[in-house]
């Protein structure tokens, strides 16, 4: 079955909700390592929400001083953008679509972190957004600063010139438990501070939305990884509520809702959160730097939606494995370092129990370059133990050299060509590549993409050479690709694989 996913303030894209879900399991070092890893403007600053007890065992009855906690510190985002034009719209500039003009208004939802101003809130609430507005819930309005924002996880990072705010206390996302009460607050349809309430329905959930096109193209992101691991639930959320928040009974905030599964563009039972103690990692770099500083193992594996047929595929039960299958190891990597192999099995990281790929980006996707995390795998079935250093972004993509292209390409076991000229006519094309030949065992193989489809973007980005699929899939930072395609029958489809993180 195929159903649209929303990001809450965004546009319609169709998207396969085949991703393996799994509960975390708690580590007992993870609190420490919280600790550790929250950013110091997060972690040093006293809540000045009032907080309950007893959160994740807390009933209904908790809900009233969950949502006092709570409401006082998600605020509503107002946006604005100028005239729009075919230009800035790649999936335009290729099939041909009119311009567009006037100035647009959008609005979606924000957390308040600190007492003196910063907002959390979801990359897609802000991105091209030519003003920011933010309204507090007593009224007070603010003009917002854009102090960085990482389209690969859809987070945001504002701020506002005001002190002594009312603002939430960060809870731990690791320690949610499938089936706990949760209530999600923020401003859909531009309402004023609107509850609901729900339980969690699943946890490192991978959906396939971030940086996904939306029904006229491409978001503003380019060559970026998205990282999806979200806390899935069944409380209300419709699109305004983008950005807001996510609390427990304590009123802790463990994640920002970012996007619902509907048919309808309203709330249809499925809605996803961005983790905190992701969050916390992704706000502190933008805090620190204005951009993130994620750090890379440089493995490659299956996609989460083509995560058990790839298990299959290799001869191996999906519900037996318990672990991320290693399907590759790039040159002068962490993983090369520390002994990591094509056909390893990495079940655990920190000690933490791993259950997919998409757990796994999360976890990685928490550290920054030089942090050093401890992995154990399987080989042969055997189980052993190493430790990796993590590199940065620019140290892994200066090593995808001309053989990991080959690599990459023998992964996907495809070649390409130039479109004609009359067939580009035919279907009113302004760029594409076609796939001139699928080879067996490959990654589009297994997909089933077959010969004569045209690749019109590689993350985001028009495609109109072979060469440029070469720039593209070297240039992939995390090593994340998604391709937007025209099927041979003239249908539009997009597909996503993992190089690696």
């Amino acid at each position: 079955m195929r159903i649209s996913t929303l990001l809450l303030s965004g546009c319609f894209c169709l998207v396969q909700l085949g991703s393996v879900s799994c509960t975390t399991k708690q580590n007992p070092n993870e609190e420490n390592n919280n600790k550790r890893s929250t950013p110091a403007f997060l972690a040093d600053e006293p809540s000045s929400t009032e907080t309950t007890t007893n959160g994740a065992a807390a009933g209904i009855g908790n809900f009233v001083k969950a949502s006092k906690a709570a409401t006082p510190a998600v605020v509503h985002i107002k946006t604005s953008y100028g005239a729009a034009s075919s230009y800035d719209d790649p999936y335009a500039q290729t099939y041909g679509s009119p311009s567009r003009g006037g100035v647009a208004m959008a609005s979606g939802s924000g957390v308040l972190v600190t007492s003196n101003g910063y907002i959390a809130t979801n990359n897609h609430v802000v991105e091209n957004a030519s003003t920011i507005e933010v309204v507090l819930p007593d009224n007070r309005q603010f003009a917002a600063e854009l102090i960085g924002r990482d389209p690969n996880t859809d987070l945001a990072l504002i701020k506002i010139k005001a002190d002594d705010l009312p603002h939430i206390k960060l809870g731990n996302s690791d320690s949610v438990q499938v089936g706990e009460w949760v209530v999600a607050v923020g401003y859909p349809f531009s309402l004023n501070t609107t509850v609901t309430a729900g339980i969690v329905s699943a946890k490192a959930r991978s959906i396939g939305i971030i940086n996904r096109p939306s029904g006229n193209g491409y978001s503003g992101s380019r060559g970026n990884t998205g990282i999806e691991s979200f806390i899935q639930t069944d409380a209300a959320i419709n699109p305004g509520n983008s950005g807001g928040a996510l609390v427990n009974t304590n009123g802790e905030l463990i994640g920002i809702n970012s996007a619902i599964a509907s048919q309808t563009g309203s709330y249809a039972g499925y809605s996803f959160a961005i983790p905190v103690n992701l969050a916390k990692k992704i706000l502190g770099d933008l805090k620190e730097y204005g951009s993130v500083k994620r750090g890379l193992l440089g493995v490659s594996f299956p996609s989460p939606t083509a995560e058990a047929q790839f298990l299959q595929q290799q001869g191996l039960e999906p519900g037996v494995v318990k672990g991320v299958y290693i399907t590759g190891v790039l040159d002068n990597s962490a993983a090369a370092a520390a002994g990591l192999q094509e056909g390893d099995i990495v079940q655990s990281i920190d000690g933490l129990q791993l259950n997919s790929s998409s757990e796994f980006s999360e976890r990685i996707a928490r550290h920054r370059p030089g942090d050093v995390v401890k992995l154990t795998y399987l080989r042969n079935n055997k189980a052993r133990s190493t430790s990796a250093t993590l590199k940065g972004e620019e140290t892994t993509v200066t090593a995808k050299s001309n053989a990991n292209l080959d690599k990459i390409y023998s992964k996907l076991g495809a070649s390409f060509a130039p479109v004609p000229d009359a067939l580009k006519q035919r279907l009113n094309l302004k760029a594409g590549v076609q796939v001139a030949e699928v080879r067996q065992g490959g990654f589009f193989e297994h997909i089933g993409i077959p010969s004569g489809t045209i690749i019109a973007f590689i993350n985001g980005k028009a495609i109109d050479t072979p060469q440029d699929i070469d720039r593209a899939l070297l240039s992939a930072q995390n090593g994340m690709i998604q391709m937007m395609a025209i099927a041979p029958d003239g249908s539009r489809v997009v597909f996503n694989f993992s190089l690696g993180t």
